[in-house]
């Protein structure tokens, strides 16, 4: 069972060949035997996912369906959910209990999925291999001794390692794609606005996006239905139709314009993962699409940008964790300012403080327009790139990452080594665009993704293309060893 797709599980239920509880009993008993290897869950929820099973089933028998109706999945532990502890990868939060639900997870709930647990994360959100939690690094199922990439690095390692079929995510620069590709994945980043923020604790909130980690494009198509929608309660929400991205996944790519940025193919990157991303271009003329060049010529300025915006909005998040009304409390404080000073000292981990001092100095008195404002000039020129390219092409293809996965603790000395490893992916989250990372083959055995992205609300397309790709290869079939 634990090798089926999340579409392959809808269906095995909607036939009556297993029940959810017993597809929960299953995947419960792997991951106690198999999650001590890779430390991809934070906590485990057994009795709710149970309870939840039992419900589906009986809404099953009942006459209901629905493609995610008795589903397994696991959170990112920076969603909210009621009664479980939301920890964010963080001594800060290590004892907090949400009160509620974040929107994704009522939504999912809603519709009949199962919550097997809270997957590990890098601390509130911070990192690009999973090495910053609280709770210890995460390890690639495709190989232990390297990372499995972050901030999403929890649900991507337990869904390659087959431990369950798909995983919630988020995306501040790239951290549900580059996870998805590092650990041969699909990931899928929506549309700013697109899915909502109420409940998902916050690192940067013009920057943060929820979405779908699965093996394939048509479980995230499954996935994102059930997550996509306006929310009132989220005031980024974004008042757009949800469509059927499951419609639109066999659609032909004939006439399809994909635009390959020059800036892409630079010294940074790795020969083997550009020599992989023009074979992954070929698959796609032989299904008739059509490769024009395109330029982004802001693109060397996003890391900058973006490691100003990002820290800044996060100094200003984080403040309200103080010691005061809930998280960490440091023993025995003298005064206030001794509360303050304390408890943050030690509920925060080095790369959060490093990246709050970082944040707060761009916002001072004297550096704001220095900094903060130059960069917001800079997202925009970015996204002026974008609708430049996309007025030529309908679809932008490049590598998702420089580099396959490194050793764990390989970058800890050198945080900015670690930064640049987000050089494709933070530039969709500073123009607010969906972006998909898909599985594109294989460098010293690890897996490397292929990024595609696209215009506003164009998930289908996205969906659609990689769909596609995915008829016609088999890299996102392949299974890590031992798991």
């Amino acid at each position: 069972m634990h090798h089926m797709t999340l579409a392959e599980i809808a269906r095995g239920l909607a036939e009556k060949k297993f029940s959810s509880e017993e597809l929960t009993q299953v995947l419960l008993a792997r991951i106690a035997q198999l999650d001590p290897k890779i430390n991809s869950f934070i906590t485990l929820t057994e009795d709710l996912a149970t309870a939840q099973a039992r419900a589906a089933d009986a809404r099953r028998a009942a006459g209901e369906s629905g493609a995610l109706l008795g589903v397994p999945l696991a959170h990112k532990d920076l969603f909210c959910t009621q009664g479980i502890r939301t920890s964010c990868g963080s001594k800060m939060l290590d004892n907090f209990k949400a009160p509620y639900d974040a929107t994704v997870v009522a939504k999912l709930a809603a519709a009949g999925t199962v919550t097997l647990g809270k997957t590990n994360m890098d601390e509130f959100a911070m990192g690009s291999a999973n090495e910053s939690s609280y709770y210890g690094a995460v390890k690639n199922p495709w190989n232990l001794e390297h990372v499995p990439g972050g901030s999403s690095g929890g649900s991507a390692a337990a869904v390659a390692a087959r431990l369950l079929p798909a995983a919630t995510g988020t995306d501040t620069g790239g951290s549900i794609r580059q996870p998805a590709a590092l650990t041969n994945l699909t990931g899928l980043k929506p549309t700013y606005g697109r899915v909502s923020r109420w409940g998902m604790i916050a690192y940067a909130s013009s920057l943060d996006q929820a979405g779908p980690m699965a093996r394939t494009a048509e479980d995230c198509a499954l996935l994102l239905q059930g997550m996509a929608g306006f929310d009132p309660q989220d005031s980024t929400s974004i008042d757009e139709p949800v469509p059927d991205y499951s419609a639109s996944l066999n659609g032909s790519l004939q006439g399809l314009r994909i635009g390959i940025p020059k800036e892409y193919f630079g010294a940074g990157l790795d020969p083997r993962i550009a020599e992989l991303v023009l074979e992954s271009v070929k698959e796609l003329e032989k299904l008739g699409a059509v490769v024009k060049e395109v330029s982004l010529p802001n693109l060397q300025h996003a890391i900058p940008a973006y490691y100003v915006i990002a820290p800044a909005e996060a100094s200003s998040n984080l403040s309200r964790f103080d010691g005061v009304r809930f998280g960490h409390r440091c023993e025995d404080p003298k005064n206030l300012e001794d509360l303050y000073k304390r408890s943050r000292a030690e509920g925060f981990g080095p790369e959060v403080q490093r990246r709050i001092l970082v944040g707060a100095y761009a916002l001072s008195a004297g550096y704001y327009d220095a900094y903060y404002l130059q960069a917001q000039k800079i997202r925009r020129l970015i996204k002026n790139d974008f609708m430049s390219a996309f007025a030529e092409v309908d679809v932008i293809l490049g590598p998702t990452t420089p580099n396959p996965a490194w050793k764990i603790g390989a970058k800890n000395d050198d945080p900015i080594s670690a930064y640049l490893e987000d050089f494709y992916t933070i530039t969709a989250n500073l123009a607010g665009l969906p972006g998909l990372s898909m599985p594109a083959g294989f460098v010293d055995g690890l897996p490397v993704g292929v990024q595609l992205l696209a215009p506003y609300f164009q998930e289908g397309r996205l969906l659609n293309v990689a769909h596609q790709y995915q008829s016609v290869t088999d890299w996102h079939t392949r299974t890590p060893s031992g798991f």
